[in-house]
């Protein structure tokens, strides 16, 4: 990645960052072509959304996190609206007496980090280049600052027929318990702005120009064609990442339940993979991917899927029988590697019965697939 940092969304970056974040997104954070037209749609009509640097926030500045919750299954079907963006917002300012400075998404994922661009372009506020994860997580208490223990109260929640539901929690771990709750009588998604910050607290705690690398990613695989690269090549370079299985879907279980989107999937490897499977447990987001019982990678690692013709990240929700895919993953953030990141969203929180192992030593030990 270069160090060009973004400082304007305009329609050929949101067209990027969509690509991008649903690589980062590891399946999840919801539809990116869905959030990517949303997007488009209002720079259209309120002009490009000014991004900027967690460095150029003042440390008094309030920056609160715009997101969806739910399940991308619903997500697919049942379309936000743009008041839905705005709702939120409206019921934290009144609640804390101030108005908002700028919004940030709180994932790097899928249509959640384009999410946060409606309401920007229609507030006219700055968007923060950064996220709370670095990828994208199912539960809410799955950001860094809950990590840091910082407050995740006032939330605020609407739906798409104007209602609405601010709350007090005691944790990330209550609010989950709660919000979850309320987006299931939603209709299994609903908008929600969660930990308010500080411009001071965003610099401390939250994963820094997450933007701009899902805009270089998008660009990485938009671009490869032309440059005559194989797009898988190019990312897996980039990203420092790896190889995990390529291989065809032939078994997909998918079920909507709890307000998430949970299941597994089963591809038989091609090419020189003839004769070998790989399995893929999701929450949303891909989390365990093994061969033969023995991890390929563990969440809080990313793992993606991507087509094997032209790189197109896969999300959860738009994966198909007889998909051709190669399975790719990537270091998560260091600050997912601690005690308490592991606690967190570690393999045991999911309930799968595996230890955490770094994905570079889980890669040094398989050799890598060619």
């Amino acid at each position: 990645m270069n160090n060009n940092k973004l400082t304007e969304l305009t329609e050929e970056a949101i067209q990027y960052i969509a690509v991008g974040a649903a690589v980062l997104g590891t399946g999840g954070g919801g539809d990116p072509h869905i959030g990517k037209l949303m997007a488009i749609e209002a720079i259209r009509k309120y002009g490009p959304v000014r991004v900027v640097s967690p460095d150029e926030l003042a440390d008094d500045d309030l920056v609160v996190p715009l997101s969806m919750i739910g399940a991308p299954t619903v997500m697919n079907e049942k379309i936000p609206s743009a008041m839905q963006m705005i709702k939120p917002l409206d019921l934290i300012e009144k609640e804390l007496g101030r108005k908002v400075n700028a919004i940030m998404p709180i994932e790097v994922g899928g249509g959640n980090s384009l999410v946060p661009v409606i309401a920007a372009a229609q507030r006219g506020i700055p968007l923060v280049d950064a996220d709370a994860m670095g990828r994208a997580f199912p539960e809410s208490q799955m950001v860094t600052f809950h990590l840091d223990g910082i407050d995740c109260s006032p939330i605020a929640m609407a739906d798409e027929r104007g209602n609405g539901a601010l709350l007090h929690a005691i944790d990330g771990v209550w609010e989950e318990r709660m919000a979850r709750a309320i987006t299931i009588q939603m209709g299994g998604s609903a908008s929600i702005c969660d930990y308010p910050v500080t411009g001071a607290q965003v610099k401390q705690s939250a994963i820094s120009h997450t933007l701009t690398l899902a805009y270089e990613i998008g660009k990485t695989l938009f671009e490869s064609k032309g440059l005559k690269q194989n797009p898988i090549d190019a990312l897996l370079k980039q990203l420092k990442g790896y190889a995990l299985f390529h291989g065809k879907a032939v078994e997909i279980r998918r079920r909507t339940e709890g307000g998430f989107t949970r299941g597994e999937a089963v591809f038989e490897g091609t090419d020189t993979l003839k004769g070998r499977t790989m399995r893929l447990f999701f929450q949303n987001e891909f989390l365990l991917a093994t061969e033969d019982g023995q991890s390929l990678a563990v969440t809080p690692d990313l793992i993606s899927l991507l087509d094997q013709d032209t790189g197109m990240p896969i999300t959860t929700e738009n994966l198909k029988y007889g998909a051709r895919v190669t399975a790719v993953g990537f270091p998560c953030d260091p600050k997912w590697r601690t005690a308490k990141g592991l606690e967190t969203v570690g393999p045991q929180y999911f309930g799968y019965d595996t230890p955490y192992i770094p994905i570079e030593e889980l890669a040094a030990k398989k050799g890598g697939i060619q």
